[in-house]
């Protein structure tokens, strides 16, 4: 058997019908590929004493973490990746929100399995540089590998202002690349600018926490490091700081997408919301049909007729 013959057989066998299932997959390896290459480069980092790796150096591989998990989910999912930006596109309409909690709990578990992998994967260095000792606190402490902790200066107020802050910084410039009717990046390569603005975040606003703006950066990855040895200090070091990275991000991603709205999306000419719409609900065949009047020929859906 051939391997065409061998693929025709296994996607007849194996496609799933089901597209809230193959979303689902999409997003699970989405979320899997950004946690363990940014856990992954956190590790390589730490348990080298930085030799292999410094701040710099993580950030960078986050961001690029960012961009392949896109390309890898977003054409099924739509690459959504972090439960707030989901929670966003509910508020905003483009999302129904009986997917949110589904997205959610995908999210949250590929994040887990992400970070177990990268323990999996660094276990004898993780173990060497800690002498067996896994712990919270201290000078070789390993749990800031997988999740974020405050510096300890930082208050929980905050604390919750950066991770607004950041998050609403990450919302609006995700809508304005996305944005036809603004400065639209070329088709395709908006997972790297997406990834150059992550970089950005980090590189600005990295230092009070480590910049998770994401529930399922955070989350996930802690729940995995209670299980796995590290106990209940987790959740009670930074003065009960766990919670933070959850809420905050969900509070800045929404704020963030009504300050886009309220201050550029709304104000777009009448006559491009409406050109849109019209190509939207017309198939492609019956473009040349639309009278010529709806179109406002400086729009980008101007080249499709």
């Amino acid at each position: 058997m051939t391997s065409w013959h061998l693929r025709e057989w296994a996607q007849k066998r194996l496609r799933l019908r089901s597209t809230v299932l193959r979303e689902c997959l999409a997003e699970f390896l989405g979320v899997f590929v950004l946690l363990f290459i940014t856990t992954a480069a956190v590790a390589q980092g730490v348990t080298s004493s930085e030799t292999k790796g410094n701040f710099f150096c993580m950030y960078l591989a986050g961001a690029i973490a960012v961009v392949i998990a896109i390309y890898v989910s977003g054409g099924v999912s739509g690459g959504h990746l972090n439960p707030a930006y989901s929670l966003s596109m509910c508020v905003l309409g483009r999302f129904p929100w009986w997917k949110l909690p589904l997205y959610i709990l995908i999210q949250m578990l590929a994040s887990f399995i992400g970070a177990a992998a990268t323990y999996a994967l660094y276990y004898d260095a993780i173990q060497h540089y800690t002498n067996g000792n896994l712990t919270v606190y201290g000078p070789r402490e390993t749990a800031s590998i997988f999740s974020t902790y405050p510096a300890p200066y930082l208050s929980i107020r905050n604390g919750f202002l950066d991770q607004v802050m950041g998050t609403a910084m990450l919302m609006i410039g995700i809508l304005a690349i996305c944005d036809s009717k603004n400065k639209p990046v070329p088709k395709g390569l908006e997972p790297i600018a997406v990834g150059m603005l992550v970089f950005s975040i980090g590189l600005s606003m990295g230092a009070n926490c480590g910049y998770p703006i994401n529930p399922s950066r955070d989350l996930g990855p802690r729940i995995f490091t209670y299980v796995a040895g590290w106990g209940a200090d987790v959740f009670r070091a930074g003065n009960n700081w766990w919670w933070v990275p959850v809420v905050a991000p969900c509070v800045g991603a929404v704020l963030g997408s009504l300050i886009y709205q309220a201050l550029v999306e709304l104000h777009h000419p009448m006559e491009d919301i409406k050109s849109e719409e019209v190509v939207k609900n017309v198939p492609p065949e019956k473009w040349k049909e639309i009278p010529i009047f709806t179109i406002n020929m400086d729009s980008s859906l101007s080249h499709r007729l």
